[in-house]
């Protein structure tokens, strides 16, 4: 199985600090790799440096071969970024934003309508998609902008939290449709504080701390070579 994106050396600096300091992974097709470590760990400024929102201060990150500091652009054809902290126009209702994405997304009619109904079908919203998007719950909200983050099937999704303030059963609902879209081709690259929910998501896990990656490895090699119950014991033990 291929590569589809690949990182390495990858730096970050602000001033003196040093935010990420020369990382080293790489996301396969179809896999769903996490990036997860505790707060100020390096995790956010990596994923933004591969979506193309800061520009690395060393190093590479490449999708489909693309470098992210060279092409911008190309990489951003390829890619969908839903951050920890998004909004959408409240004012416009589900169905208006989400034809208003489809169509700064693609300039022909059929890609938009087939991009329209995926985020639909991916929002599961129904009715209230006739709502203006200011009556939107916080956890509707987060399944609109799931939606808008994959109706284009992109090559790389890079979800941040991604289930934040969804109850149980929607953060399942997501949970189920990230990995179907997985499945259909997709790769993920995802950060969340949520053991739980990194552990049945993610193929491989790496694990951030101080901007240097300390582990990479499936849930059950992380726990085996740790000799843990759970992700978040390995968590603990990695992050202290």
């Amino acid at each position: 199985m291929s590569n589809v994106l690949e990182v390495s050396g990858l730096r970050k600096s602000y001033g003196k600090h040093e935010a990420v300091k020369g990382i080293d992974f790489a996301v396969a097709e179809n896999e769903i790799f996490a990036l997860i470590g505790p707060n100020g760990a390096g995790k956010t400024t990596t994923l933004r440096m591969i979506a193309t929102i800061l520009q690395p201060s060393a190093g590479t990150a490449r999708l489909d071969g693309i470098d992210a500091a060279s092409d911008p652009a190309g990489i951003r054809e390829r890619i969908a970024y839903l951050p920890e902290e998004a909004g959408a126009y409240k004012n416009m209702t589900g169905e208006d934003y989400l034809r208003f994405m489809a169509q700064l997304y693609f300039s022909e009619k059929a890609r938009q309508t087939e991009a329209l109904q995926i985020a639909r079908d991916v929002s599961a919203l129904g009715e209230r998609l006739s709502d203006k998007l200011g009556t939107y719950s916080k956890g509707m909200t987060r399944k609109l902008l799931l939606a808008r983050t994959i109706m284009t099937r992109p090559r790389l999704a890079i979800l941040d939290e991604p289930t934040s303030g969804l109850d149980v059963l929607n953060a399942l609902e997501v949970r189920s449709t990230i990995k179907e879209f997985s499945r259909r081709g997709m790769a993920v690259l995802l950060s969340s504080h949520n053991m739980l929910e990194i552990e049945y998501l993610s193929d491989r896990v790496a694990i951030i701390n101080k901007g240097v990656i300390h582990e990479v490895g499936t849930p059950s090699e992380l726990k085996d070579r740790y000799g843990a119950a759970n992700l978040e014991e390995v968590f603990a033990e990695v992050a202290r």
